[in-house]
């Protein structure tokens, strides 16, 4: 990863874009960009603190949000990411949004007439991908769906990189179920050279598929590896990473993986067996007393708030250099 002197390169034109129409996936995005993204995240950042006024790349433009599912961090860094970046949003309501009046694509053609980008929070990854195809001029930003969370992971490592500086060699591990945020999370890791080790119950690990598809982009050495044992899987970990146990969606199973996941609790016995120092991280919203105890979610280690502000600036550079 590049060094914080070298952002100024960020503001040519050669290394402002991506060159993908969509960000679907972490896996969207090559090694450079992913490295670009974090740098301009963290120039953004610093502007921001300082209250300096930056460019306005998405002046005169509109970018529509079209939530299927409820959400604060997300729906709140990208309106306001949007209209710092000199853009306006607009909100249609998620019951004519998304195909139930009509279909996805024709939604997607409709808007494409309208807006030049759709940051999109949907259920199923298919259905996003069927939305993005049918408008070839629109952006689509993955805002989440059930297999992959990629804005939440480009906030992460923007956290990790601000604590540690290069990251490669690192060791983070996902304690939990291998779901959407574990996906990407494994995906942006593993670009950046971390070891990622995912920890969860048999029957609800990270799919293999995921796995291979995340190993193939490794990086420095980077690894990503699945396993059942949750104290086994911290032993080396430089941070600890934990999500809700039912995931939105999954809400009538709530009471039968409270049994489930119970072990795999993050409290102050698990976060003693990692090391010394070791980052607790949780892309919120936390169920307190379930999936990590108050004594971690309020500790000097934990960073979930600093990874909930980077949500916005992340998103900023994001959609600057996707749609700016």
């Amino acid at each position: 990863m590049s060094k914080r002197t070298n952002v100024a390169r960020l503001v040519t034109p050669e290394t402002t874009s991506l060159a993908a129409k969509d960000f679907l996936s972490v896996l969207d995005i090559s090694h450079d960009e992913l490295d670009r993204v974090l740098e301009l995240a963290a120039s953004l950042k610093a502007d921001r603190h300082a209250g300096r006024a930056g460019d306005r790349p998405l002046a005169g433009r509109h970018v529509a949000l079209l939530f299927e599912k409820p959400s604060l961090r997300t729906r709140s860094t990208f309106s306001i990411a949007v209209r710092e970046l000199g853009g306006d949003v607009i909100e249609p309501d998620a019951g004519v949004a998304l195909g139930s009046r009509e279909t996805v694509e024709d939604v997607a053609r409709n808007l494409e007439r309208w807006v030049h980008g759709c940051v999109v929070r949907t259920f199923a990854q298919a259905r996003l991908a069927r939305f993005a195809a049918a408008a070839p001029s629109l952006r689509v930003i993955n805002a989440l769906t059930d297999e992959e969370h990629p804005c939440q992971a480009l906030a992460d490592m923007q956290t990790l990189v601000e604590r540690w500086g290069d990251v490669a060699g690192r060791t983070l591990t996902f304690v939990g179920d291998g779901n959407n945020v574990a996906a990407s999370l494994a995906q942006a890791g593993a670009m950046l050279g971390l070891h990622v080790i995912v920890a969860s119950p048999r029957g609800f690990e990270l799919p293999e598929a995921v796995a291979h598809a995340a190993g193939a982009v490794t990086r420095f050495g980077g690894t990503v590896t699945v396993v059942n044992d949750p104290i086994a899987a911290v032993r080396r970990a430089d941070a600890v990473y934990t999500d809700v146990w039912a995931s939105m969606g999954q809400e009538d199973q709530a009471d039968s993986r409270e049994t489930i996941f119970a072990p795999y609790q993050v409290n102050e016995a698990l976060m003693a067996a990692a090391r010394p120092g070791a980052l607790f991280m949780h892309c919120l919203p936390a169920h307190r007393g379930h999936e990590v105890t108050d004594a971690v979610m309020d500790s000097p280690v934990s960073v979930v708030f600093d990874q909930s502000e980077n949500r916005l600036h992340a998103q900023k550079a994001l959609l600057a250099m996707l749609m700016g």
